[in-house]
């Protein structure tokens, strides 16, 4: 897993499809797949799940109404991991 899957997951979240965003982000054992993991639970909503994947990914959990933001910062991480 990496990037692009993420990516993909974060595509599916903007479409309401969580649960397709979950199997992407479940996938990755990294600090940004656990803080994708978070943002999935956050949008679920679950917020005890959501603060679990927070506290892996080493983050601090931003409050269950930062689904757009938390999305619009680990798109923007991933694509500067992707760009050459």
């Amino acid at each position: 897993m990496g990037a692009p899957e993420l990516l993909r997951a974060l595509d599916l979240l903007e479409s309401g499809d969580w649960n397709g965003a979950h199997v992407f982000a479940q996938a990755d054992p990294s600090d940004l797949g656990s803080w994708c993991h978070g943002i999935v639970h956050m949008l679920e909503p679950d917020e005890s799940n959501s603060r679990y994947w927070y506290r892996r990914a080493g983050r601090t959990f931003p409050g269950m109404s930062a689904g757009k933001t938390e999305i619009q910062a680990l798109r923007a991480i991933l694509q500067r991991s992707t760009t050459p």
